[in-house]
């Protein structure tokens, strides 16, 4: 009986196979803080603080992958040090609209299970990433927008902060410009102006093989109408799969009827493009195509990375296991590659 028990045990272990522990794998984690980034107008002291903001941010989200946390958890820390600084066109640092308020939309996306949550509108949250990522774990919806996604922070415990908490002068007077241009009847000074100014973004591969990714802004200055662009809309400026991630940084319109970062990883499924080649095609022929420009960051699950943009400037970065975090602000520098998994170096 004991001969039968032990065979019995063995064909058993044959069926059924044994699930193994992940093997940590490389992670990455790559970000932007916008495109349309103009050389003439930034000081010494703006590219000093820029460029330990970037750092600070990839350090982070560093932290994260390397505690074994998930991706998405890294792309979260990574866009709140963002948030948190005027430099940026999200958060702290939001633009207002052309009635002098300030509205911020957000996105998260797990390329693991394909899950989301994303806000739009919203005036009071000081961290909307953190209200996206609410909406993708505490409700049953992907969007919420206005009114409603403040409350829905609110009953979140999400901290939430006056109005003029996102007020900072050079967004006002950027506003002030606009309205100049406007009433002297230059015809979309608001999106002319506006296209300058810097969406963040993220977007992280973890030791477990997982992406996610995610984008932050306050939208543009002088919008109106409840205009909303394509950062809170998965599938234009936010997406991610098991084999992809992308966070898009311009002109959102243009972003939103191309279905820019859906279309990315789509390129990359199905026609087996890298991340340089699929990115390439989308922002710098796709996009300029229809009128609009911009940028975006995509990683790829084996750990390739591009961050294609078409204007003078695109802040921009990453950081891989080793944690030595690198970035760059203009077009004539030099990102180092990340090397696919498997790469000889």
């Amino acid at each position: 009986m004991k001969k039968l028990h032990l065979c019995a045990a063995v064909l058993l272990s044959l069926a059924v196979p044994t699930l193994q522990a992940a093997t940590p794998g490389d992670s990455v984690l790559l970000i932007h803080g916008g495109a349309g980034v103009v050389r003439s107008e930034m000081t010494p002291a703006d590219e000093v603080a820029v460029r330990a903001v970037l750092e600070l941010a990839l350090r982070k989200g560093h932290e994260q992958l390397a505690a074994g946390k998930p991706a998405l958890d890294a792309v979260t820390a990574a866009i709140t040090v963002l948030e948190d600084d005027p430099h940026f066109n999200a958060g702290k640092g939001a633009v207002f609209t052309h009635d002098g308020r300030n509205e911020l939309d957000s996105s998260l996306m797990d390329g693991a299970t394909l899950k989301a949550g994303a806000v739009a509108g919203v005036h009071t949250v000081k961290n909307p990433v953190l209200l996206a990522r609410a909406v993708m774990e505490k409700s049953e919806h992907v969007m919420m927008v206005g009114d409603g996604a403040e409350i829905f922070a609110k009953e979140q415990g999400i901290e939430q902060v006056d109005p003029a908490y996102f007020r900072t002068e050079k967004r006002w007077q950027q506003l002030q410009q606009a309205l100049k241009e406007e009433a002297a009847g230059q015809a979309h000074a608001d999106l002319e102006t506006a296209k300058h100014f810097g969406t963040v973004g993220a977007v992280a591969l973890d030791r477990q093989g997982h992406l996610a990714a995610g984008t932050s802004t306050g939208g543009m200055t002088n919008k109106r109408y409840g205009r909303v662009g394509d950062s809170p809309i998965i599938g234009a400026g936010t997406y991610a799969n098991a084999d992809c991630a992308v966070s898009g940084t311009g002109w959102g319109e243009f972003y939103i009827r191309a279905a820019a970062a859906h279309d990315i990883c789509a390129r990359m499924a199905y026609l087996k493009e890298t991340p340089q080649q699929a990115g390439e095609a989308v922002i710098n022929q796709i996009i300029p195509k229809l009128g609009g420009d911009g940028g975006a960051i995509v990683l790829g699950a084996d750990g390739s990375l591009a961050t294609p943009f078409n204007t003078e400037g695109m802040y921009r970065g990453w950081i891989g296991s080793d944690g030595v975090p690198h970035v760059a602000l203009y077009s004539d520098e030099k990102l180092p590659s990340h090397p696919p998994a498997g790469a000889k170096p």
